[in-house]
Formats: C-alpha cells, sequence, structure tokens
C-alpha cells in the first residue's frame, strides 16, 4: 500500500461529512482533512498522494482554486444535485479507494485559463479559473459591451447581458446552460459564450487555446461584476481590460476508466436513451 497521505476536502453536507467519516476510520493515519476555506495551500502537507472531494462541483472548484499551482491530483466524488466533475459516485468510492491505493487509475489534465484585469497601469487581479470567467451585467442595468480582441485583432462588440469564457471543462457549466457547445475537455480550445446577446447574429465560438484574449468594458455600465469559477466576484470598471489566456498551470483528475467523460456526460444530459 502506498505510505503517501491523502487529503480530504469536505462539502458542508451530511451526507458528505459521514462518507468523510467512514474514510477517516478506514484510513487511519494516511488520511488528512484539508480545509480549504480557512487556510493556505503552503499548509498542505507534501506527502499527499492526492486529495479526494467530497462534493460537487463547487466543492470541487474550490479545491481546485485551493491548490492553485500545486501538482497534487484531484478525485471528485458527486453529493451535489449535477455535476460533470465528480466521475465517482458514493456507491462506488470504497472500490475507488482501493483502485487508487494500488495505483490503477489514470491522470488527465484539464486546461485552465489565466485571469488576468488591469485598471489603469494596474494589475488588480490575476488568478486562474478551471470552468470559466463571466462577466456579467446586474439584474437592472443597461447591456454590457464587450469589445473582444484575439491576438490583438479586433474580432467583434459583445452586447449583451454578459459574456462567458470558458475552458472545455466549463463548457458544461454556464456556458452549457447560455446556450454553448459542449467541448471534449482535451479539446485545445477556449469557448466565448454571449448571454442572451441584443444581435442575434452573436453566436458561441470556439477558438484555439493559443489565442490571447482581451476584452474592454469601454462604454459599459457601471455595475458590472467579473465572477471568477462561480467562486469569487470582483466589480469592474467601465475601463477596465481583462487578458485571459491558457494558464500554465493545469488541473490533475483521477480517472479510473477510459471513457468516463462520456459516461458522466450521458448520464448528467440523460443521453442514455435507456441503455447503459
Amino acid at each position: 500500500m502506498n505510505t503517501k497521505r491523502i487529503g480530504l476536502v469536505i462539502k458542508n453536507d451530511e451526507k458528505a461529512q459521514k462518507k468523510a467519516r467512514e474514510l477517516e476510520k478506514r484510513l487511519g493515519d494516511q488520511c488528512v482533512v484539508i480545509d480549504v476555506r480557512n487556510s493556505k495551500n503552503k499548509d498542505i502537507p507534501d506527502d499527499l498522494l492526492c486529495m479526494i472531494v467530497l462534493g460537487g462541483d463547487g466543492t470541487f472548484l474550490s479545491a481546485a482554486r485551493f491548490i492553485e499551482n500545486l501538482k497534487i491530483p484531484l478525485m471528485g466524488v458527486k453529493f451535489g444535485e449535477v455535476g460533470f466533475l465528480a466521475e465517482t459516485t458514493e456507491d462506488n468510492l470504497n472500490k475507488a479507494i482501493t483502485l487508487m491505493l494500488e495505483g490503477k487509475y489514470t491522470i488527465q489534465k484539464r486546461t485552465r485559463l489565466d485571469i488576468k484585469v488591469v485598471r489603469g497601469n494596474e494589475q488588480i487581479i490575476d488568478v486562474d479559473v478551471l470552468n470559466d470567467a463571466v462577466i456579467n451585467k446586474s439584474a437592472l442595468s443597461r447591456l454590457a459591451s464587450c469589445a473582444v480582441y484575439l491576438d490583438s485583432t479586433y474580432l467583434t462588440t459583445y452586447r449583451a447581458d454578459g459574456l462567458i469564457v470558458a475552458t472545455p471543462t466549463g463548457s458544461t457549466a454556464y456556458s452549457l446552460a447560455a446556450g454553448g457547445p459542449v467541448v471534449y475537455p482535451a479539446v485545445p480550445s477556449i469557448i466565448l459564450t454571449p448571454i442572451c446577446p441584443f444581435t442575434l447574429t452573436n453566436r458561441p465560438l470556439i477558438i484555439p487555446d493559443s489565442t490571447r484574449i482581451e476584452i474592454r468594458l469601454e462604454g459599459s455600465p457601471e455595475d458590472i461584476i467579473l465572477t471568477l469559477d462561480g467562486q469569487e466576484g470582483f466589480e469592474m470598471d467601465p475601463k477596465d481590460k481583462i487578458f485571459i489566456k491558457k494558464s500554465r498551470n493545469d488541473i490533475k483528475m483521477i480517472s479510473f476508466e477510459d471513457q468516463s467523460y462520456f459516461k458522466v456526460l450521458k448520464t448528467r444530459l440523460k443521453w442514455s436513451g435507456g441503455r447503459s
């Protein structure tokens, strides 16, 4: 058995807490609980084999943000209502733990986006996201105007309720709800999805992940919010510039089956048509 320890990230949920207690009993000293809300990633033990995330997609995103650029694999265990980031279900967790301890798993790399915001001559935000960056107006605001430049070349100005810039992993999150495409995680791409665009010809766009994106908010109303992975929001100034590119820091996800993504996709979107 691998002597490295296993980190537990636990959603504030009765089922998740109960399962965590069972794991702690099984793994003993090999298990360490990690509080991603009230600690820093420098406090993470350096002998972790992986981190098991007991919760839904929100808990997984919190764990991904917490580890930042550390190369610690994450294993998601579904406890939320809907989830695309957790391959393992609560019922299969014990079997998954056994396979993991025996080294019978693969690592899938998921791309993140590097988000920077410049206000005047000052960089005020520098964060990596696994799912998306969302530029949103408040409920009573006028349309947001997002002028988009790709590799310094002007593309268009989206006049809409907002704009989503997503990774392939994030294509099944808010972008999907806004009419964006489902993109397989290994496809090297970035998705631009306008939210309720004023011009119907403004459609979702898939671009290479080598592209550097610049978004200017000139002419937008004051009450614009930039939300990162649905976890953290920042009030934008109309003159802010947002720079987005593929991050050098990807996320490692533990998987036990070659076709696990499609199985999760079919289950969440109910595509099976009665077949497994």
